[in-house]
């Protein structure tokens, strides 16, 4: 009996330890994650800030590098954000994301082609290879802007429908509630019985009934009532 407790004993303890080991793996690869992501953006930053400012101060084969690079990873970049974004509520912006991988495949290969002649001594010949690497540019950057602003187009034209939509319903609503009948010129109203003319006196004179007939969806706050960017919290009401 006693070997056998300690035998849970152990397996139990050996089973904690492996437990502790495997959360503290995937908490150090999650943090050495999280680092690498915070380096890799603070090289692209560097990097773009370095084209930036090559493309403006300098002139020539260096700066014109320097603008298709820059130019290629400004397009690339809005234009992944947009798709990524967007096919969080558009499931049919999946397709879009697929050809966009395959044409960063060609925007890297581009890239690493630019920074490879941004050391090239021969300038002469790096100049002659500029109208090829322009056009280059050009169609990845126009295919790339291509995809960002449908998928944006796409986005917007969805909005504007559902507003419509609501705007429609929102009509009909507002004309519903205008619509009422006046009691004493009601088809039947000189018939029934008489009250004293007080507004939701129902006839019988118990002002009541009227008021626990009343649906209590009127009355009832919404428990999923949505707080709204524009509106002001109220103040609680204090006692003296």
């Amino acid at each position: 009996m006693e070997a056998t407790i300690i035998t849970i004993m152990a397996l139990l303890f050996f089973a904690f330890v492996a437990l502790g080991v495997f959360v503290t793996v995937k908490a150090v690869k999650a943090a050495k994650r999280g680092v690498d992501r915070t380096i890799d953006q603070a090289r692209r930053t560097v990097e773009d800030t370095t084209l930036r400012a090559k493309s403006l101060g300098q002139g020539g084969v260096a700066g014109e590098l320097a603008r298709l690079r820059l130019t290629l990873r400004t397009s690339m970049r809005a234009t992944q954000e947009a798709l990524q974004a967007g096919a969080v509520e558009d499931a049919s912006l999946k397709e879009s994301l697929e050809l966009f991988h395959r044409l960063s495949a060609h925007g890297l290969e581009l890239d690493g082609d630019l920074k490879r002649l941004e050391r090239e001594p021969d300038r002469a010949w790096v100049a002659g290879q500029l109208p090829e690497l322009t056009a280059r540019t050009e169609r990845i950057t126009g295919s790339a802007d291509a995809l960002r602003r449908a998928a944006r187009d796409r986005a917007l034209k969805f909005a504007e429908d559902d507003l419509s939509s609501l705007s429609a319903q929102i009509d009909v609503e507002a004309g519903a509630l205008r619509h009422w009948t006046d009691p004493e010129t009601a088809p039947g109203a000189a018939a029934g019985p008489a009250h004293d003319g007080t507004p939701g006196t129902p006839a019988g004179g118990n002002p009541g009934a009227a008021r626990g007939a009343e649906p209590s969806a009127i009355t009832a706050p919404d428990p999923r009532r949505t707080a709204y960017p524009w509106e002001k919290t109220s103040r609680p009401e204090t006692t003296t």
